[in-house]
Protein backbone atom coordinates (compact mmCIF):
# COMPACT_ATOMS: atom_id res chain seq x y z
CA UNK A 1 0.00 0.00 0.00
CA UNK A 2 2.87 2.24 0.97
CA UNK A 3 4.04 1.94 -2.98
CA UNK A 4 1.02 3.09 -4.31
CA UNK A 5 1.09 6.71 -2.72
CA UNK A 6 4.06 8.32 -4.83
CA UNK A 7 2.67 7.34 -8.11
CA UNK A 8 -0.63 8.64 -7.20
CA UNK A 9 1.00 12.14 -8.01
CA UNK A 10 2.15 11.03 -11.43
CA UNK A 11 -0.84 9.72 -12.63
CA UNK A 12 -2.72 12.74 -11.52
CA UNK A 13 -0.23 15.12 -12.90
CA UNK A 14 -0.23 13.15 -16.37
CA UNK A 15 -3.98 12.92 -16.36
CA UNK A 16 -3.77 16.70 -16.00
CA UNK A 17 -1.87 17.51 -18.86
CA UNK A 18 -3.61 14.88 -21.20
CA UNK A 19 -6.94 16.95 -20.43
CA UNK A 20 -5.36 20.30 -21.10
CA UNK A 21 -3.45 19.65 -24.19
CA UNK A 22 -3.11 18.12 -27.49
CA UNK A 23 -6.48 19.15 -28.59
CA UNK A 24 -7.17 19.88 -32.55
CA UNK A 25 -5.74 23.38 -33.54
CA UNK A 26 -9.18 25.71 -35.33
CA UNK A 27 -8.94 25.53 -39.19
CA UNK A 28 -7.54 28.08 -40.96
CA UNK A 29 -9.83 29.91 -43.36
CA UNK A 30 -9.07 29.05 -46.81
CA UNK A 31 -8.46 31.57 -49.08
CA UNK A 32 -9.08 29.78 -52.78
CA UNK A 33 -11.85 29.05 -54.60
CA UNK A 34 -13.27 25.60 -54.36
CA UNK A 35 -11.25 24.04 -57.33
CA UNK A 36 -8.29 25.77 -57.00
CA UNK A 37 -4.76 25.14 -55.43
CA UNK A 38 -4.14 26.44 -52.38
CA UNK A 39 -0.96 28.72 -51.92
CA UNK A 40 2.30 26.98 -51.44
CA UNK A 41 2.76 29.29 -48.51
CA UNK A 42 -0.48 27.59 -47.00
CA UNK A 43 0.18 23.88 -47.33
CA UNK A 44 3.99 24.20 -45.96
CA UNK A 45 2.30 25.85 -42.54
CA UNK A 46 2.37 23.02 -39.45
CA UNK A 47 -1.24 22.70 -38.61
CA UNK A 48 -2.92 24.13 -42.25
CA UNK A 49 -6.49 22.85 -42.12
CA UNK A 50 -8.30 24.25 -44.97
CA UNK A 51 -11.89 24.34 -44.13
CA UNK A 52 -14.12 21.74 -46.60
CA UNK A 53 -16.29 23.85 -48.91
CA UNK A 54 -19.67 22.75 -48.49
CA UNK A 55 -23.20 24.24 -49.34
CA UNK A 56 -22.86 26.71 -46.56
CA UNK A 57 -19.38 27.46 -46.74
CA UNK A 58 -17.45 29.36 -49.85
CA UNK A 59 -14.02 30.47 -49.46
CA UNK A 60 -12.98 34.41 -49.94
CA UNK A 61 -11.54 35.31 -53.09
CA UNK A 62 -8.79 37.45 -52.69
CA UNK A 63 -9.90 39.95 -55.02
CA UNK A 64 -8.78 43.53 -54.12
CA UNK A 65 -9.45 43.19 -50.72
CA UNK A 66 -6.37 43.58 -48.88
CA UNK A 67 -5.89 46.81 -47.28
CA UNK A 68 -3.56 48.26 -49.33
CA UNK A 69 -5.89 48.65 -51.88
CA UNK A 70 -7.86 51.25 -50.25
CA UNK A 71 -7.31 54.71 -51.29
CA UNK A 72 -4.91 56.40 -48.63
CA UNK A 73 -7.04 59.99 -48.71
CA UNK A 74 -9.65 61.60 -51.52
CA UNK A 75 -10.56 64.36 -52.64
CA UNK A 76 -12.77 65.19 -48.88
CA UNK A 77 -9.54 64.40 -47.08
CA UNK A 78 -10.79 62.25 -44.63
CA UNK A 79 -7.40 59.93 -45.20
CA UNK A 80 -6.72 57.35 -43.42
CA UNK A 81 -6.60 53.37 -44.68
CA UNK A 82 -10.76 53.05 -43.72
CA UNK A 83 -13.01 55.66 -45.75
CA UNK A 84 -15.80 57.03 -43.56
CA UNK A 85 -19.53 55.89 -43.76
CA UNK A 86 -22.35 58.12 -44.68
CA UNK A 87 -25.65 58.18 -42.89
CA UNK A 88 -28.84 60.10 -44.09
CA UNK A 89 -30.34 62.78 -42.46
CA UNK A 90 -31.01 62.44 -38.67
CA UNK A 91 -30.59 58.68 -38.87
CA UNK A 92 -28.04 56.14 -37.24
CA UNK A 93 -29.34 53.26 -39.67
CA UNK A 94 -26.50 51.70 -42.31
CA UNK A 95 -27.38 52.03 -45.81
CA UNK A 96 -26.32 48.96 -48.53
CA UNK A 97 -23.27 51.33 -49.24
CA UNK A 98 -22.65 52.17 -45.88
CA UNK A 99 -22.34 47.85 -45.12
CA UNK A 100 -20.15 47.36 -48.52
CA UNK A 101 -17.83 49.58 -47.06
CA UNK A 102 -17.86 48.21 -43.32
CA UNK A 103 -17.62 44.67 -44.86
CA UNK A 104 -14.14 45.77 -47.08
CA UNK A 105 -12.72 47.51 -43.17
CA UNK A 106 -13.58 44.36 -41.25
CA UNK A 107 -11.37 42.44 -44.29
CA UNK A 108 -8.57 44.83 -44.14
CA UNK A 109 -9.03 44.64 -40.24
CA UNK A 110 -8.81 40.79 -39.88
CA UNK A 111 -5.26 41.35 -42.13
CA UNK A 112 -3.99 43.83 -39.18
CA UNK A 113 -4.53 42.54 -35.94
CA UNK A 114 -2.45 44.32 -34.26
CA UNK A 115 -3.99 47.83 -34.99
CA UNK A 116 -7.22 49.43 -32.82
CA UNK A 117 -9.21 51.20 -34.60
CA UNK A 118 -11.44 54.37 -32.85
CA UNK A 119 -15.04 54.85 -34.65
CA UNK A 120 -16.03 58.44 -34.61
CA UNK A 121 -19.83 59.50 -35.31
CA UNK A 122 -19.96 62.59 -36.93
CA UNK A 123 -23.31 65.37 -37.55
CA UNK A 124 -24.32 68.44 -39.57
CA UNK A 125 -24.36 71.53 -37.29
CA UNK A 126 -28.19 71.36 -37.78
CA UNK A 127 -29.67 70.08 -34.36
CA UNK A 128 -28.79 71.04 -30.58
CA UNK A 129 -25.09 70.22 -29.40
CA UNK A 130 -26.79 67.35 -27.15
CA UNK A 131 -29.03 65.72 -29.55
CA UNK A 132 -26.22 65.79 -31.87
CA UNK A 133 -23.60 63.85 -29.96
CA UNK A 134 -26.52 61.58 -29.20
CA UNK A 135 -26.79 61.02 -33.32
CA UNK A 136 -23.34 60.70 -33.25
CA UNK A 137 -22.78 57.93 -30.69
CA UNK A 138 -25.63 56.13 -32.37
CA UNK A 139 -23.99 56.38 -35.64
CA UNK A 140 -20.72 55.53 -34.43
CA UNK A 141 -21.87 52.02 -32.76
CA UNK A 142 -23.98 51.07 -35.55
CA UNK A 143 -20.56 50.97 -37.64
CA UNK A 144 -19.11 49.46 -34.73
CA UNK A 145 -21.44 46.85 -34.24
CA UNK A 146 -21.83 45.77 -37.67
CA UNK A 147 -17.70 45.15 -38.03
CA UNK A 148 -18.32 42.92 -34.73
CA UNK A 149 -20.96 40.84 -36.98
CA UNK A 150 -18.36 40.52 -39.33
CA UNK A 151 -15.93 39.17 -37.08
CA UNK A 152 -13.77 42.13 -36.04
CA UNK A 153 -12.95 41.87 -31.83
CA UNK A 154 -14.94 44.37 -30.01
CA UNK A 155 -12.09 44.66 -28.12
CA UNK A 156 -10.08 46.29 -30.96
CA UNK A 157 -12.94 48.81 -31.64
CA UNK A 158 -13.62 52.03 -29.47
CA UNK A 159 -16.57 54.91 -30.14
CA UNK A 160 -16.54 58.84 -30.13
CA UNK A 161 -18.93 60.87 -30.57
CA UNK A 162 -17.92 64.45 -32.05
CA UNK A 163 -21.82 65.20 -32.88
CA UNK A 164 -21.55 68.61 -35.04
CA UNK A 165 -18.13 69.68 -33.65
CA UNK A 166 -15.53 68.57 -36.27
CA UNK A 167 -17.67 69.13 -39.38
CA UNK A 168 -15.17 68.18 -42.42
CA UNK A 169 -16.73 70.63 -44.62
CA UNK A 170 -17.98 74.07 -43.41
CA UNK A 171 -20.79 74.72 -45.61
CA UNK A 172 -24.75 75.63 -44.76
CA UNK A 173 -25.99 73.48 -48.00
CA UNK A 174 -27.23 70.17 -48.50
CA UNK A 175 -23.61 68.93 -50.17
CA UNK A 176 -21.63 69.76 -46.94
CA UNK A 177 -24.25 68.83 -44.59
CA UNK A 178 -24.35 64.96 -46.21
CA UNK A 179 -20.30 65.09 -46.21
CA UNK A 180 -20.32 65.83 -42.40
CA UNK A 181 -22.46 62.96 -41.73
CA UNK A 182 -20.81 60.16 -41.08
CA UNK A 183 -18.64 57.36 -39.03
CA UNK A 184 -14.74 58.05 -39.30
CA UNK A 185 -12.06 55.88 -38.68
CA UNK A 186 -8.91 56.34 -36.75
CA UNK A 187 -6.37 53.78 -36.70
CA UNK A 188 -4.20 53.03 -33.92
CA UNK A 189 -2.28 50.85 -32.42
Amino acid sequence: MLRSRPLFPLLLGAALLAACGGGKRPPVLATTVPGEAPPASATARPGYDPLDAGPDVQAIRNDGAAGEDFPSSDAGGEGGPLADVRFEYDRANLSDEARATLEKHALWLQGHRNLKVTVEGHCDERGTVEYNLALGEQRARAARDYLVSLGVAAARLRTVSYGKERPLIEGNDEQSWARNRRAHFAVGS
